[in-house]
């Protein structure tokens, strides 16, 4: 059995199994599973956000589960903007079709990296890496980044932390989508605010 197939059979109730046997290290157990899964795709996100939840508590599981995420997105865009000048990689990216996706994913660079934010599957290391390689700014992925993820990590918690409840009172997500809907705006405003301050250098260099 490869490592993916490994990772991807893993359980709840072995992760939980291996949370509690090293809880002596505090949060470090969990803020790392999530940490791993920048760089380890097959890890289910999922299950790792709400065993979090289940072991540390809502609030502290969810906190673990972001800072470690985050962490790990960051540190990817990092390192892949600290080679991006590398020939090889000017080569690739020179080609016509992946020049023209860069293209698209600078022109819409933080709403991109926002919205696949917000989803708990998907491509989030290629997320990350076209990001770098489009030359997105890091304050700008940064916002994006820890924003979107905080809503994704958020609700996975909190409903992973009781999932009876949801089945018993489907209506209570509602109140999930209306938190999402309220993030989106509040957020789409800060990137307008960070776009504004931006375009004042070059205004004011005229």
């Amino acid at each position: 059995m490869g490592i993916a197939d490994l990772i991807s059979s893993l359980t709840e109730e072995q992760l939980m199994e291996w949370l509690e046997q090293y809880r002596s290290y505090g949060p470090l157990p969990g803020i790392m599973l999530t940490f791993l899964k920048s760089f380890v795709p097959p890890l289910p996100t999922l299950l790792i956000v709400g065993v979090n939840a289940l072991v540390y508590g809502l609030w502290f599981g969810f906190l673990y589960s972001w800072i470690g995420m985050v962490a790990g997105c960051l540190l990817t865009f990092f390192l892949v903007s600290r080679i991006s000048s590398h020939r090889l990689l000017m080569r690739w990216t020179n080609k016509p079709k992946i020049r023209k996706g860069m293209l698209w994913v600078r022109r819409n660079a933080f709403s991109y990296v926002f919205v696949l934010s917000l989803f708990p599957v998907g491509p989030f290391v290629a997320v990350n890496i076209a990001a770098a390689l489009a030359g997105m700014r890091f304050r700008s992925f940064a916002l994006a980044v820890t924003a979107g993820k905080a809503i994704m990590i958020f609700t996975v918690s909190y409903i992973g932390y009781d999932l009876t409840r949801y089945a018993d009172n489907p209506l209570l997500l509602v109140y999930i989508v209306l938190f999402i809907v309220v993030s989106l705006i509040v957020i789409r405003k800060l990137e307008a605010k960070f776009a504004r301050e931006s375009d004042k250098p070059a205004a004011e260099d005229r």
